[in-house]
């Protein structure tokens, strides 16, 4: 991904939520600014649900290059947008708006590459996923999946019907399951993912027994405040691999940057170590 920008530097972009403190983004977008020596700038701003459009469509007079979305605006924000992109439009949910030079808004959705980024390797063609939530995060994960050639998405949300609905647009074999369900959900799963905000903080906590999953099951949780949830330490002490909400963020934020600031983020090894370590500081 790339954009072209002709206006003057610096260039400021943004990340909205409702909440919005929790969010480690200016953490990642300024350390990358810093490393390039970039003159920009990186903020978070409170959008409550009510003002998102409003918020939306003032981005170009505040003079941003654009902003990143998160909960729980990933999909209301494409009723604000000029333009969308075919593999966003397809995804059903923006979390990346870019203000072009002439001031349109086209949404993008840089999840799906975040998601996946982290999964390299993993033998996952064939096999049952297990994907907890069906918000707009989960819309992501799901269209990863496909891509991943997974055999059946299993998916476990409170609202049966919302998550049949999203697992039948997404053509994916598989099931719905209530909470009450989940060890059946769970069984012989070779991924199971957390795309809800279950266990982050400020919500209920997550409980989920991992006894049914495959013994080389790799767990994610996308949530990562806190980073060491309760999914996570339970997998960890069965001794299964595990990708905490960090991973997803910067694979996500990688795509955001190169949109927003034109440049290429330092992703080598001592760059992410130490991207790592600030965002845990």
């Amino acid at each position: 991904m790339s954009a072209s920008h002709t206006r003057p530097n610096p260039p400021v972009a943004a990340v909205i939520g409702w909440p919005i403190s929790h969010s480690k983004s200016p953490v990642i977008h300024g350390f990358w600014l810093e490393a390039l020596g970039m003159d920009g700038h990186y903020a978070r701003f409170p959008v409550a649900p009510e003002g998102l459009q409003t918020a939306i469509r003032a981005l170009p007079a505040l003079g941003l290059r654009g902003v990143n979305v998160t909960i729980p605006h990933k999909q209301a924000v494409m009723e604000a947008l000029d333009e969308i992109t075919p593999e966003a439009r397809a995804i059903g949910a923006v979390n990346t708006v870019v203000v072009t030079a002439e001031g349109r808004l086209v949404g993008y959705n840089t999840d799906v590459t975040g998601f996946a980024e982290p999964l390299r390797g993993a033998a996952l063609a064939g096999r049952p996923a297990c994907v907890v939530g069906a918000g707009g995060a989960a819309r992501a994960v799901l269209a990863a999946l496909k891509a991943l050639g997974v055999s059946e998405v299993r998916l476990i949300n409170r609202s049966r019907d919302k998550a049949e609905a999203l697992r039948a647009e997404f053509g994916l074999p598989g099931a719905v399951y209530g909470f009450e369900a989940a060890g059946q959900a769970l069984e012989g799963a070779a991924l199971v993912v957390n795309t809800s905000s279950l266990g982050m903080k400020g919500y209920p906590p997550l409980e989920l027994d991992l006894a049914p999953v495959a013994q080389d099951a790799v767990v994610y949780d996308i949530v990562y405040v806190p980073l060491e949830t309760d999914l996570l330490r339970q997998a960890r002490a069965r001794g299964l691999r595990t990708v905490d909400g960090l991973s997803m963020l910067v694979g996500q934020a990688a795509d955001a940057f190169r949109l927003f600031f034109d440049a290429e983020p330092p992703r080598d090894p001592v760059s992410e170590a130490d991207l790592r370590a600030r965002l845990l500081a």
